[in-house]
């Protein structure tokens, strides 16, 4: 320890009194010092105050040179690093911001929300990014920074970084490509991408995520034979149902309060064909949605039908097996909802709507999604 005192000391000296030339030789002398030697923490704040000294006045070569150097220096004093990623200048902070460890994340969102594209660009292209730095990059980003963070697998974003990629990533295939290509986007993320895709997008992303593809497809159209059985349009109280329900829609008193006492009153046809009359969708299809175990199909149309949790509660509740929901699975429903937004899932919808078009005869005539 009094050895790198009295090393520093003489660097300091050397400072205060010499020229141009002799500060830049201390600043390398310095920096190859800290770099092979092995000193305490508070050794390197030392180390970090003359080295920071040094760097205040030397051009912008030397600064990017410098910056090379601590970008992989694991040791690193942590007052060059911010001074490093905070420069203005991109050939300066560049190396720091891609590629230093000792980088911090309250540091990196600080430069993602105060500097320029290419700063931006370069924290996208780090090996990990954390959900609070990707939050600040995908609503700050232009395109090729957006496009690099999806490409990134070491990046993790937030369910609300997440849906605001899904909407940039509208009329921008390569990007909705490349966040379809992610393996940790959730299944009703993936839907509302897919939801806005292009049909090439699509068509490139059957082929990759094929997986995926084929569960949104099984819970968009499979209808099992014991669906069918229990509650299928072939029984003369569905009819009843249908044409009870269909009558209270044409005279424009088919809302969420008549669908929320239905499924209160355990009517299920009533409260399968008034969604389908709400939603736009076939029978079939909202009867998957009513029973599948998975309940995003079920949350989705709700929020796009601008439907309160109670309702949906209900819905979830006459859905399920003997109409019981464990506490736990409740409130991740809950959660899940309260995540999605409206405009998103009316979204989905539309592409649901759109997959079905033609198979709901049961349904009649749809009308557009309409939220009362």
């Amino acid at each position: 320890m009094n050895g790198a005192k009295s090393l520093l000391q003489d660097l300091d000296d050397a400072i205060a009194r010499g020229t141009d030339e002799s500060r830049a030789k201390a600043l390398w002398h310095a920096t190859d010092i800290l770099i092979t030697g092995r000193y305490s923490d508070d050794e390197i704040s030392m180390f970090g105050e003359v080295i920071g000294r040094l760097a205040d006045e030397i051009e912008v070569a030397a600064r990017a040179q410098l910056s090379d150097v601590m970008s992989a220096c694991d040791h690193a004093p942590l007052n060059v690093i911010e001074k490093l990623a905070l420069d203005d200048e991109i050939a300066v902070a560049g190396p720091v911001l891609r590629d230093s460890n000792r980088i911090d994340e309250k540091m990196l969102v600080e430069s993602a929300l105060t500097k320029g594209q290419a700063h931006l660009l370069a924290i996208a292209q780090r090996q990990s990014i954390g959900e609070a730095v990707t939050d600040v990059l995908v609503k700050r980003g232009d395109q090729q920074v957006v496009t690099s963070v999806a490409k990134n697998e070491g990046a993790r974003f937030s369910g609300s970084g997440l849906l605001h990629m899904v909407r940039r990533a509208e009329g921008d295939s390569i990007l909705a490509e490349q966040l379809g290509l992610r393996k940790d986007v959730p299944r009703h993320i993936f839907q509302q991408l897919i939801s806005k895709a292009s049909e090439d997008v699509r068509r490139r992303l059957e082929t990759e995520r094929p997986e995926m593809m084929s569960q949104i497809q099984s819970s968009v159209t499979e209808v099992t034979g014991d669906l069918q059985s229990k509650f299928g349009p072939s029984s003369r109280s569905y009819f009843v149902a249908k044409r009870v329900v269909t009558t209270q829609h044409r005279q424009g008193n088919l809302n969420q309060d008549s669908i929320s006492n239905y499924a209160r009153q355990h009517r299920f046809d009533e409260v399968q064909i008034g969604l389908s009359l709400l939603s736009s969708l076939p029978v079939d299809v909202i009867e998957r949605a009513m029973m599948d175990r998975n309940r995003e199909i079920l949350l989705v149309l709700c929020k796009a039908l601008d439907f309160s949790w109670d309702t949906t509660m209900s819905l979830l509740f006459l859905g399920a097996k003997d109409h019981l929901i464990t506490a736990r699975e409740l409130q991740d429903c809950e959660r899940e909802f309260g995540k999605l937004k409206i405009e998103t899932s009316r979204s989905v919808l539309k592409f649901y709507q759109s997959r079905k078009t033609g198979a709901g005869a049961d349904a009649g005539r749809q009308p557009e999604l309409q939220v009362h």
